[in-house]
């Protein structure tokens, strides 16, 4: 990154041992420049936004006082971790941030030793980190080594009503490790946090400081005037009162955790005493740190969830966002599908929606504001939305369990035990299914045809474009059993053509060609028609198209008829190759003994795919029309030009 003027000492920092030798003031000085280059790069890109300002005294003050990296540090969930990059060494690449090539949006062990997991999914920071202070612990005691790792987990408020942190923590009080657990809390995680969980934070938010020193406790309970017959229910009543007053952590110190806070997260000096003496407390502690969701710049304090991640901004003089830029025209996906859910829920009051924080994700708002005793955010616990679902499907309710593909996975045995194995009428919408751009690999929704096939009793459908999505959804609603529709983060393309109707287990022909056929899973259909166009008019070979609409039950027949006619088969999916769609049309011709050497599986790799644009990705992986056509020319044996 460009080092102008004003960044004085960001430039300097090669690793967070630099902080060591600036004073306060430079400190906070420090604070001020990292704020300055999240908004210079954020400006040009769609980056996470409100989440890394409001962490920026936090970051820095960890830094200062853990040495990183043989103090372990996990921040939970991954989006705000722009200011750790910052001061681990990656100020001069910082602004290829999310961009192919440069630095990845989450914490990723591949560029720098501080970032120790690739964290993109909410909860699970407090489990690794006490599995390597555990394992650190076990390593100290085999190698003889002399000097402590300490061991820290930076979670946020609407990442702590995750199951697997009460599963973490739980063992942590039993095992006793010096652990240390900030709770960054914020009231928000992409929309305001929910629940009981969200309302005893408010309550510990307004308590007075409280150090975790049960003695206060006793010493006031001890001076207590309790004369008469009921001393013993006045005690109790008057010993709820006193924990209630002296702090808001008591559900955290009865799990066994010592509580300490709440503390002002903004207060740079003061982070730097607290952390320093939380450092030296023996076993597990949570540090309880207030913080404001977009400190340093107004438009994003004033409304987090629409500068959770922006797309780039300008601003006038006066620091006012004058506008957000946002991406090409026509309804994308998830719009549609929204919609779609708002029509069937006013014909249908038995219909309801299910989502796991993801509001403002999926744009739920207007069904959210429309249908409030139809819609249930459940917060981050996914696993729990699944259940809840086969519970209100059980009952004769039609839930659709909205959800990204690659947060669905969290809840596998869900779906398999309370749904599939119930045979229960849920309905999966899985957002962002696919490649889903610069969130790289931990968002990816490469998976979710793999393993929703692997279900007994569950339909798996795709869309093709627009004209499929309130159809699939319609007839979804109206199975007996559970069906999953994905879709992809992008604008929803329209193939011109009559629609057939969505039946069972039945692909759409668009056309037939006796040179090859393209069997597309999902949103390449357009792709593949334009590809074929241009096979015809640039190589007079005749490939069709066929809008496959279902990976379970696969159109065998289509896939027996393409075998037979086509000479070439090419299955196209923006899933994994491993188990996905192509491996199904192979397991179909399988099963009716069927010459499958002429088949060709255009998917995504059985790898981790980088972060980058959506478009760019695709084309990397031949999954856009200039792939989907060298694929064709490449199995009909055309010789490729030498200038190419």
């Amino acid at each position: 990154m460009s080092s102008p003027p004003d960044y004085r000492l960001l430039p300097g920092i090669a690793s967070p041992r630099d902080l060591d030798g600036l004073s306060r003031d430079e400190l906070l000085a420090l604070t001020d420049e990292i704020r300055r280059a999240l908004i210079g790069v954020m400006r040009q890109r769609p980056a996470h936004f409100a989440s890394n300002l409001g962490v920026v005294e936090l970051c820095v003050a960890l830094h200062k006082v853990f040495d990183s990296p043989r103090d372990r540090i996990i921040w939970d969930t991954g989006h705000q971790i722009y200011p750790h990059k910052l001061l681990t060494g990656r100020f001069a690449e910082f602004d290829t941030i999310r961009e192919r090539g440069g630095l990845m949006g989450y914490p990723n062990p591949a560029e720098s030793e501080h970032d120790l997991f690739m964290t993109g999914h909410a909860g699970a920071s407090v489990s690794t980190v006490l599995g390597l202070k555990a394992g650190d612990d076990l390593a100290r005691a085999i190698d003889g080594d002399p000097r402590d790792r300490k061991s820290v987990a930076v979670i946020g408020d609407g990442a702590l009503p995750s199951g697997i942190v009460f599963e973490a923590m739980n063992n942590a009080a039993e095992l006793k490790k010096d652990l240390l657990v900030v709770l960054n809390d914020n009231k928000m995680g992409i929309c305001p946090r929910v629940g009981g969980l969200a309302t005893y934070l408010d309550q510990a938010r307004s308590a007075p400081f409280y150090n975790g020193l049960k003695r206060d406790v006793s010493w006031l309970l001890n001076r207590l005037p309790v004369v008469g017959d009921s001393v013993e229910q006045v005690l109790a009543q008057a010993k709820d009162a006193v924990k209630t007053f002296l702090h808001g952590g008591m559900l955290f110190e009865e799990m066994g955790l010592r509580y300490i806070g709440p503390v002002d997260g903004h207060d740079l000096p003061g982070l730097i005493d607290k952390l320093t003496m939380v450092r030296e407390v023996s076993g597990p502690v949570l540090l309880h740190v207030l913080t404001e969701k977009g400190k340093g710049f107004d438009p994003a304090v004033e409304n987090p969830v629409k500068f959770h991640s922006p797309g780039p901004f300008d601003t006038d003089d006066d620091g006012c966002v004058v506008s957000i830029k946002t991406g090409s025209g026509g309804a994308a996906y998830t719009n549609l599908v929204s919609e779609s859910l708002a029509d069937a829920m006013t014909s249908d009051e038995r219909v309801a929606v299910l989502t796991a924080a993801m509001c403002a994700g999926n744009k739920l708002e207007k069904i959210r504001d429309d249908f409030p005793e139809r819609f249930f955010d459940v917060g981050i616990c996914e696993g729990h939305a699944v259940a809840f679902a086969g519970g209100m499907a059980k009952a004769g309710l039609k839930p659709v369990v909205d959800i990204y593909s690659t947060f669905l996975q969290r809840s596998f045995d869900q779906i398999f035990q309370e749904v599939a194995l119930q045979n229960l009428p849920v309905v999966f919408t899985l957002d962002r299914a696919g490649l889903v751009g610069p969130d790289g690999p931990t968002h990816h929704g490469m998976f979710d045809l793999s393993y929703m096939r692997t279900f007994p009793n569950m339909t798996v459908m795709a869309p093709g474009d627009a004209a499929d999505v309130g159809p699939m959804l319609r007839f979804a609603l109206a199975a007996n059993g559970p069906t999953s529709l994905r879709y992809p983060k992008c604008v929803a393309e329209a193939v011109e053509r009559v629609p057939a109707p969505i039946e069972q287990g039945k692909a759409e022909v668009y056309s037939w060609g006796e040179d090859g056929v393209f069997l597309v899973c999902g949103a390449q259909f357009a792709d593949a028609v334009r590809a074929a166009d241009r096979l015809r008019e640039e190589d007079g070979l005749e490939f069709g198209v066929v809008n496959m609409r279902f990976v379970k039950p696969v159109d065998a027949d289509v896939v027996e008829r393409a075998l037979a006619e086509c000479g070439r088969v090419i299955t196209v999916e923006e899933n994994s190759v491993a188990g996905g769609f192509g491996a199904a049309v192979l397991e179909a011709a399988a099963v009716r003994g069927l010459d499958a050497s002429k088949i060709k599986i255009v998917a995504l790799p059985d790898a981790f795919v980088e972060h980058g644009g959506r478009d760019e990705l695709l084309a990397s992986c031949g999954l856009d029309e200039d792939g989907l056509y060298e694929a064709a020319r490449d199995t009909a044996g055309v010789a490729v030009p030498a200038n190419l």
